[in-house]
């Protein structure tokens, strides 16, 4: 494998009951901004449970991020943080949420137009607001890692930025309060981990036995408990494996030493901005037909796939990739989320949009090789259509 450095500071609060934990996370004396979505939090308990935690801090409000939050909805937000001497932040919700909590947190403190950290990926970000999160919709990662995803949708813009910075500095995973979200997030949820995992572990192989076995593991638990926790909301012991292992898929442990993709989530991406597909439908419509489009140089780690994942062991190497391939569509149907760009209502013509706004920010050579152009970019959305 090849050589990395791992750290991961961010403290995770595991399980029943523990929202409780920031009354001792948060100082005493902070000045909190708590980020939060729609308001859905007010009717399952959960803002009740944080305004307890937080006690007598003082405490200002953002609502209404949406889901691929908009840079327009939060600039608003970093103002209050500019004017009011915001010193801590606090999402609560989804990864949206924590995304854009992650935004404000950098924006407050970046010199200048905020959008301009976007365009260069967070390098030019050298500080941020401390941020704790509250995870309610398991799916993204963003409660472990130094990522944030954010919309423009004046400009129909889709952009990622890391930043050390930005990793939160704790974050309270409580399966429960997940327990009311609609069937369509929760498979959103799963759908978002399970490609997470592909970025990390189907590529080439690297003789990194233990990322590669843990890869599969989560893939597993996914497909085992994905339909589980779906059919039964409610089964703590199921939702608490699905949270766990959303966690686990973006943390940086899967990507230490091994060559990493995310050709999908950035092909994904254009597809989110253009036509506002659901993040994780995206990543179903693209993930099958990349895989086919790169079934040379992904082959071995597609023959592993198969055989430890869905126990494909019969057949020549082609046929067995090809099972594997339809395995991985079929799993994605059967959890209700739909492969197909048609299935979405939006045509063929959008292959050449999205190739050419790649090849645009100069994204013309993407992959683990780098060998997936505008070119193939546009042939891969056409098969997908």
């Amino acid at each position: 494998m090849d050589n990395f450095t791992f750290f991961n500071p961010t403290k995770i609060h595991f399980g029943k009951g523990q929202i409780s934990q920031i009354a001792s996370e948060v100082p005493a004396g902070a000045k909190v901004l708590l980020v939060a979505g729609g308001g859905s939090i007010k009717g399952n308990g959960v803002y009740d449970q944080v305004k307890e935690a937080l006690g007598d801090r003082t405490v200002v409000e953002h609502w209404g991020v949406e889901a691929n939050p908009d840079y327009d909805t939060l600039l608003p937000a970093v103002d209050i943080c500019r004017r009011q001497g915001i010193d801590w932040v606090l999402a609560v919700g989804g990864g949206s949420v924590l995304d854009g909590a992650k935004f404000i947190c950098a924006a407050t403190q970046y010199e200048g137009e905020p959008w301009a950290f976007m365009q260069d990926f967070g390098a030019s970000v050298k500080a941020a607001l401390p941020l704790g999160t509250v995870l309610t919709l398991p799916a993204t990662g963003s409660e472990a890692n130094p990522a944030s995803v954010i919309s423009r949708r004046a400009i129909k813009e889709k952009l990622c930025f890391i930043s050390p910075h930005v990793q939160p500095v704790f974050s309270i995973l409580d399966p429960e309060t997940t327990f009311t979200l609609p069937p369509r997030q929760i498979a959103n949820g799963i759908g978002d981990a399970f490609c997470h995992v592909f970025e990390q572990y189907l590529t080439y192989p690297v003789n990194a036995a233990v990322q590669d076995q843990f890869s599969e593991s989560i893939l597993r638990v996914l497909i085992e408990e994905g339909p589980k926790t779906l059919a039964n909301p409610s089964d703590y012991d199921a939702r608490a494996n699905l949270v766990w292992a959303a966690t686990n898929a973006l943390n940086g442990i899967l990507g230490c030493g091994v060559p990493q993709d995310w050709a999908t989530h950035m092909i994904g991406h254009e597809l989110t901005a253009l036509h506002g597909i659901d993040h994780a439908c995206t990543l179903a419509i693209v993930l099958p037909e990349l895989l086919e489009a790169q079934r040379a140089g992904k082959g071995a780690k597609l023959l592993q796939y198969a055989e430890r994942v869905w126990g494909i062991t019969e057949g020549d190497d082609d046929s067995r990739i090809s099972a594997a391939i339809t395995k991985t569509r079929e799993f994605y149907e059967s959890i209700g989320i739909r492969t197909r760009l048609r299935d979405y209502d939006v045509t063929a013509d959008v292959a050449p949009q999205v190739a050419a706004r790649l090849a645009a920010r100069g994204t013309s050579a993407i992959g683990e090789k780098g060998d997936i152009t505008p070119e193939r970019v546009e042939a891969i959305l056409r098969a997908a259509a």
